[in-house]
């Protein structure tokens, strides 16, 4: 094992998205993303940071462990500006260390970004071969470094532009977040595999994986990213482009099945509904003989209920040595993700 290696830790568990928010025009901007990210703290639990801007400097600050952990007091007040973007990880590529948390930072023809990616590129390997072998130096094995020098060797016309042609040449599925000192930008990729909402907050945009983060704060969703999408924030407002091809939409499924809180919106369904159809789809499929339905929690909580109700079969809780099942966990956690019927 690598030494950058050795801080990972093997489970069963899914560590296939992350979660990312920022905020533009808000007076406590890092703040408001310590709370976003808290409310995402189910898609991430390996590191967790925040970058933010005065329009000038840029500050970031990054650590393994928990949003609660993470941002003291003291430390948010090490982030000012009334712009910022946050991440909370999982390793989806490279490990779990610190050298891998985002959000990434470099400089690129139009000064100073910051970069958090929410997805997996297939081909990062190979774009990284390319990279080393015309000369660029990579500070981490994360996948999302590899956008970072793409966008920096991207020559000519607006950081849109040089950003657009840099992700033609990525493969895979991507959610990103930018922030320069003038602007926040998102991205999703063109078949739109992972979730971005858009929402305001008073006076300010509020991007966020998950509805979930606006609902924290009071927020108004307004609307998600569309697929191939980018979402550009700055002083003359909110512009949208559409620089990719149309693609067939790709929506992850685990979004709904596992990953993402029951009480977000994605693309339009609430999850929490979504996982309980599920269960009555599963009843009416593969109906058995069973005489109780038991969730394995937290997000089979709602098939459970649904296939319970199909089937007229009752739903209690399980006990094992260690956990009871079929009660919310106080954790941020998922548990297991899986429904059981016995």
């Amino acid at each position: 094992m690598s030494p950058e290696d050795e801080g990972l830790e093997l489970d069963d568990k899914f560590h296939d998205e992350c979660g990312l928010f920022g905020i533009w025009n808000h007076a406590e901007a890092a703040n408001v993303a310590y709370l976003g990210l808290y409310a995402l703290q189910h898609r991430g639990q390996e590191s967790a940071g925040i970058a933010a801007t005065d329009g000038h400097a840029f500050h970031v600050e990054k650590a393994m462990g928990w949003v609660a952990d993470v941002f003291s007091r003291d430390r948010l007040r090490r982030l000012p500006g009334h712009r910022a973007i946050g991440h909370v990880r999982y390793s989806t590529a490279g490990s779990s260390n610190l050298r891998n948390a985002q959000p990434i930072t470099g400089t690129t023809a139009h000064g100073p970004v910051a970069i958090a990616h929410n997805g997996n590129l297939i081909n990062a390997e190979e774009l990284r071969r390319q990279l080393e072998a015309d000369g660029a130096v990579f500070q981490s094995s994360s996948d999302t470094e590899v956008i970072l020098h793409l966008l920096a060797r991207s020559e000519g016309g607006t950081l849109v532009d040089q950003l657009a042609r840099a992700l033609t040449q990525v493969k895979g599925a991507y959610t990103l977040l930018l922030l320069t000192p003038t602007s926040v930008i998102t991205v999703r990729d063109p078949s739109g595999f992972r979730p971005m909402t858009l929402g305001r907050l008073g006076d300010s945009w509020v991007l966020a994986s998950e509805t979930c983060a606006l609902d924290l704060m009071e927020a108004e969703v307004v609307r998600d990213v569309e697929p191939g999408e980018f979402v550009v924030i700055d002083d003359a407002g909110l512009q949208s482009y559409k620089p990719f091809r149309p693609a067939p939409k790709l929506q992850c499924v685990f979004e709904y099945v596992y990953f993402a809180r029951p009480d977000s919106v994605l693309w339009g369904r609430n999850v929490h509904a979504v996982r309980k159809a599920l269960g009555h789809q599963l009843a009416r499929e593969y109906p058995v003989a069973a005489d109780l339905v038991i969730p394995v929690p937290d997000s089979g909580v709602g098939a459970a209920l649904g296939y319970a109700e199909e089937a007229g079969l009752p739903m209690t809780r399980g006990w094992c040595a260690t956990t009871t099942w079929g009660e919310p966990s106080s954790s941020p956690s998922r548990g297991s993700g899986t429904s059981a019927s016995r």
